[in-house]
């Protein structure tokens, strides 16, 4: 079944074609989840409710773009939701102004794929969603200072923050591991 007739036939509510959608997708999707999670449970749970408005809203899928990148977005949007839900909307929010430091790119790029996504599920929250959505998914500041109800300053504070901290651990444990 290509994809359009897979759009089509979980459209029309059959169930093995959405089994078949989730399975095409979930993989990718949930990478996607663990980014934004701070462990893997919560990363299911922004799974499995990113899949339920999937479904719930494919007919409203136009084939203007790909479909990848609308279950994508759906993921993302539901993932920022759960964030705000929990702990985020309790968190405090600095808006002092940090220059943008460069992350030590000899440091980054030594890093496996799991090393890199546990140091990303160690920021804090607000740390976390600004650095996925600016530096994994491409987002402006702007367009996050609007997704997170802030301002675009404080997106880019956010995200020096998240660099300040990144590096810090990586300091860290370098040193470590030369002790």
């Amino acid at each position: 079944m290509n994809e359009k007739q897979l759009i089509q036939a979980c459209i029309d509510e059959n169930r093995s074609a959405q089994r078949a959608l989730y399975e095409r997708f979930s993989a990718k999707m949930y990478f996607v989840c663990l980014r934004y999670a701070r462990h893997e449970l919560e990363a299911q749970d922004m799974l499995q409710d990113g899949f339920i408005k999937v479904f719930d809203n494919i007919s409203k899928f136009k084939s203007n773009g790909s479909f990848e990148g609308w279950v994508r977005r759906i993921i993302v949007n539901t993932s920022l939701n759960y964030c705000r839900k929990s702990s985020f909307k309790n968190e405090q929010i600095g808006i002092e102004d940090y220059q943008d430091k460069v992350v030590d790119s000899k440091a980054v790029s030594n890093l496996s794929e799991q090393e890199l996504l546990k140091l990303i599920q160690q920021l804090p929250d607000g740390y976390r969603m600004v650095f996925n959505l600016y530096v994994i998914e491409g987002y402006s500041h702007k367009e996050i200072g609007e997704m997170l109800n802030t301002t675009e300053s404080t997106s880019r504070s956010q995200l020096a923050k998240a660099r300040k901290w990144m590096q810090k651990v990586l300091t860290e444990q370098k040193i470590t591991k030369n002790v």
